[in-house]
């Protein structure tokens, strides 16, 4: 049998319970409350201020930047006691906005990580949510893990690997913070290189390494290793010949060797070529200026033909250097795969150059 109160009663229970510890903290207008989201509606948001009132914010005091998601934790306003619901009105601008910045200013300069909620993307990086409100993960702040590796760079793959990423949770850091604008930039990179800086501090330039080829790229491949770390192999260091696609020398898993030959904070760059000996070095033992060799034509351009003598020594016929007439068009002279006997014309070892010729030199043509 539930009990009543007579009406002469009421006045007197009700001032007990505003007496009540948890009544003497309850917010006036003004006040920037914190609390929970529980429930997300079209066009309103209602927060528990824990578990001592229930508050809305609806229609224009809804900030458009913030994203929010049941469970949410954040700050408001509280604009009114009692609304036609009996619940607080709130509003998540003016002071509650400023201390959701605040918060965002303070990730800032304590360069802490957090967790932040990837929401959509785009060609240039990912929008991300932290602190209620929406922030930019630019494409080059990514880690090394989730970076978009298209062959390339075309953006419309880019765009589909930055897709897989949406509704992940990615650990990063604030990285910028322009509040007047309604902008912050996060960085997940940031965070990666920190936890590189332990493990790379062991390893000094001309160091070997060890590892798989992870990715091949139009300006060399990266190298895994050791874990965790990753360095890059310039198409420069990968041969002492010329190539033209890292992809014709590796491929992905590859087994390879290289040794390190910068490090720049978290950023690792090796050298597979250094591993072995330069062809170069001796090539004037085995190649002399007027000698006659037999080359094939691998490469083709508008200035003359890239000419391979043997696997590791490769030469130009410059387009002055193939007829004794002048040459209007390379392709008239030779296709890829072509073999010609060739006049070497100049050797520079510590340049890695060797000039050849079609031309028949000037003793030939009077014998002839």
């Amino acid at each position: 049998m539930s009990t009543k109160i007579a009406p002469e009663n009421q006045t007197s229970e009700i001032g007990k319970l505003l007496e009540d510890k948890i009544y003497t903290n309850y917010p006036k207008p003004g006040d920037v409350v914190h609390g929970k989201v529980i429930s997300v509606g079209r066009n309103e948001v209602r927060i528990d201020i824990g578990g001592l009132a229930v508050g809305l914010v609806r229609g224009p005091e809804l900030d458009p930047q913030a994203v929010l998601a049941v469970g949410d934790e954040i700050d408001a306003t509280v604009v009114d006691l009692d609304n036609e619901f009996g619940e607080l009105e709130l509003s998540l601008k003016g002071a509650g906005r400023k201390k959701t910045w605040e918060k965002i200013k303070e990730l800032f300069t304590s360069g802490v990580v957090v967790t932040a909620r990837i929401l959509e993307a785009n060609k240039g990086g990912l929008i991300v949510r932290l602190e209620g409100i929406t922030g930019f993960l630019p494409v080059s702040q990514l880690s090394p893990e989730n970076y978009p590796r298209v062959q390339g760079g075309e953006k419309n793959r880019i765009l589909e690997k930055l897709k897989e990423l949406v509704t992940r949770d990615l650990e990063v850091k604030v990285i910028d913070v322009n509040e007047e604008e309604g902008k912050f930039i996060v960085s997940e990179k940031a965070v990666w290189e920190t936890k590189q800086e332990s493990v790379i501090s062991k390893y000094k330039v001309g160091d070997t390494v060890e590892g798989n080829v992870t990715a091949v790229t139009d300006f060399g491949a990266f190298i895994k290793f050791d874990a965790n770390l990753e360095g890059l192999v310039h198409i420069s260091e990968i041969a002492w010949q010329r190539i033209d696609h890292p992809r014709d020398v590796l491929k992905i898993g590859d087994r390879v060797r290289a040794e390190i030959i910068n490090l720049e904070g978290s950023k690792i760059f090796l050298s597979m070529k250094k591993l072995v000996e330069d062809p170069w070095v001796n090539v004037s033992k085995k190649y002399k200026e007027g000698d006659w060799v037999k080359g094939r034509v691998l490469k083709i351009n508008p200035f003359g033909l890239f000419v391979e003598l043997d696997p590791d020594i490769h030469g130009l016929a410059h387009i002055s250097e193939l007829a004794d007439k002048p040459v209007k068009d390379v392709n008239e002279i030779a296709r890829i795969g072509d073999e010609f006997d060739f006049r070497i014309v100049s050797i520079e070892p510590l340049n890695h150059r060797l000039g050849l010729s079609l031309k028949k030199d000037k003793v030939e043509a009077e014998k002839k």
